[in-house]
């Protein structure tokens, strides 16, 4: 159980964190960059990595696995147990995926419907486990105790990993917020910035019209004192001898 649950569960968050498909598009060559790029984005990987579907194929196939013969018949045929752990790993891979989205995929499914996937896929993992700790997996003869042991690990070991996973939601949901306040932000300054600039001119064209006015009135009151203090200039004529 524990095997599995690294393999299901940690295994594919942690590898989701570290985000190996960024680091695969610096590193290689242009021509499998671009296609590893077009793969990434081709529109039948954003229906695979839709939530619920992936959701359905990572606990379908665990509950197939433990309430099916399948569990016991991993247990002699190396050749099935070998398949079993891929799609463990393929599965938990996918879920988790979809989950976080933290790759550059083609459609990215919103926030609300990622939180109620994960929810609904806790539900289910626990109820797994609880239905564990009160049956074993049919043709299979476990002691009691190891049993219960196996069941609790389970159900504990994966509620921290969907804590993990929710912890991971909760902050790309911050950041994106974040951008998007910032975005508006930056919106709302560059709106008003010709506003302002606007009526800046539009003031300064007042002021300087007004200025105008007043020094012509000025100007045409000093002319007017100047020709009345001067008067008029009356020439004298010669007298006679």
């Amino acid at each position: 159980m524990i095997e599995h649950l690294l393999l299901g569960m940690a295994a594919p968050l942690l590898l989701v964190l570290a985000r190996p498909l960024p680091l695969a598009l610096r590193i290689l060559p242009p021509a499998p960059r671009r296609g590893l790029l077009r793969l990434a984005q081709a529109r039948p990987v954003g229906w695979l990595v839709f939530p619920p579907l992936a959701a359905l194929i990572d606990l379908g196939g665990l509950w197939l696995l433990y309430r099916t013969e399948l569990f016991a018949l991993t247990h002699h045929h190396p050749l099935w147990n070998a398949v079993v752990h891929a799609h463990v790993l393929a599965a938990g891979l996918l879920l988790t995926f979809s989950v976080c989205q933290l790759e550059p995929v083609h459609r990215r499914w919103s926030l609300p419907l990622r939180g109620v996937t994960l929810l609904a896929a806790g539900a289910a993992h626990a109820v797994l486990a609880k239905s564990l700790y009160g049956s074993p997996p049919p043709a299979t003869a476990f002691a009691t105790a190891d049993l219960h042991t196996g069941a609790q690990v389970m159900y504990y070991g994966g509620d921290l990993v969907e804590a993990a996973l929710g912890a991971v939601l909760a902050a790309s949901w911050y950041q994106a917020t974040g951008r998007a306040r910032a975005h508006r932000r930056r919106r709302s300054v560059a709106g008003r910035t010709p506003r302002a600039a606007t009526g800046l001119r539009s003031r300064t064209t007042a002021a300087n019209r007004t200025a105008l006015c007043h020094e012509t009135s000025r100007s045409y009151t000093r002319t007017s004192l100047s020709a009345d203090t001067t008067g008029p200039t009356s020439t004298a004529e010669p007298s006679g001898p």
